[in-house]
């Protein structure tokens, strides 16, 4: 591609949906990674799209809202111009209540999810005796003390690698490049305009700029740990055990995650937390027991200093615009924040959020 009108860099999930995004409008795109596509905390192994809970209102929850509604459709049409999967799948979430005062308080949500989430879907205290599979298929629902469940209709999942790496295939469908290894590293944009969505790094980056100049920090990398169990639940719901996501996978994989660890020394090594991890998953969901690990993954995700996916204009860099920080929730954001920012560098048009704003987090 010779000439390009927008140049993004950072192959993961929130730079490939900008770039999709502004593809669909016309616009030539160049993505450029030197790490590879889904390199860093798109590379994960555990897709749970889930939202906040549906009380308290607020600006987050509605974008999010609106993004997960618009998954369904963003994934079907990824998976089709682009051939591949990306395993998502509606499937919904079941969570457990652990006494008396997590029912009331469940029972209280299902009316903030009326108010809140409409008719698009669903919040619902349920009896787990009712979810009960029956005889012929296999066990999935979690103990719960109080035999209630939470069941939200508003959750999907996908698998994270397989759904960046159909993003990418997409953005080459349209006529995209995607530009990556020995060749981006060397890769330079031309012109302005360009979209950095460089997850963690972008964030540590962006840090070492404001500290020259005195300022405190935009966010922090926080790593995880997750790992991939030979355990077939596929179309079952995503669980959510003792604070764990428990994902049944398309591909008859089931994913277990994810730790939360802001003092670490590497980056991508799993370690002992992770033992620790399965163990929990174990004595909540003895299924689990003895099934085989096919994957172990640990990564740094990024976490602007809002806690909200970070958008706008760099704060020292003209021409540059950020797309960052969507910590634990980037799948889930990723579809509306591609066209919030092709809205912003396309057209000029601004709707992000209050909270979402890079100086939000400064």
């Amino acid at each position: 591609m010779a000439t390009v009108d927008l140049t993004v860099r950072g192959a993961g999930v929130i730079g490939l949906s900008v770039a999709w995004a502004c593809l669909r409008r016309g616009a030539r795109v160049r993505v450029i990674d030197p790490a590879g596509i889904a390199a860093g905390a798109s590379g994960g192994l555990v897709g749970a799209l889930a939202p906040h809970t549906p009380d308290r209102w607020n600006e987050k929850k509605a974008f999010q809202l609106e993004s997960l509604l618009m998954a369904r459709g963003f994934w079907s049409e990824v998976a089709e111009v682009s051939g591949l999967p990306t395993g998502y799948a509606p499937t919904g979430r079941l969570q457990p209540l652990a006494d008396d005062r997590a029912v009331a308080l469940a029972r209280e949500r299902e009316a903030d999810a009326r108010a809140n989430w409409g008719e698009a879907a669903n919040w619902r205290v349920v009896a787990a005796n009712d979810l009960d599979p029956g005889a012929h298929e296999a066990p999935w629902l979690p103990p719960s003390p109080t035999g209630m469940l939470v069941h939200d209709t508003l959750s999907a999942l996908l698998h994270p690698r397989q759904a960046t790496r159909a993003l990418a295939g997409a953005v080459r469908a349209l006529g995209g490049e995607v530009i990556t290894g020995v060749d981006a590293a060397s890769e330079a944009a031309p012109n302005p305009p360009e979209v950095w969505a460089t997850g963690a790094e972008g964030i540590e980056a962006l840090n070492r700029e404001l500290a020259e100049q005195g300022r405190r920090s935009a966010g922090a990398g926080v790593k995880g740990q997750a790992m991939l169990l030979d355990l077939d639940r596929a179309g079952r719901p995503q669980l959510f055990v003792d604070g764990m996501h428990l994902i049944p996978h398309l591909d008859g994989t089931l994913a277990i995650g994810s730790t939360t660890e802001r003092y670490y020394e590497e980056a991508t090594g799993t370690d002992a937390q992770l033992d620790e991890l399965l163990s929990r998953a174990v004595a909540a969901m003895p299924e689990l027991d003895g099934v085989s690990v096919l994957d172990r993954w640990a990564g740094v995700r990024p976490r602007a200093r809002s806690r909200a996916p970070m958008m706008g204009a760099h704060p020292l860099r003209k021409g540059i615009t950020l797309a960052n920080g969507g910590f634990k929730i980037g799948f889930g954001m990723a579809p509306l924040m591609g066209e919030v920012i092709a809205d912003l560098v396309l057209e000029g048009r601004d709707r992000i959020p209050p909270g979402f704003r890079v100086e939000d987090n400064l």
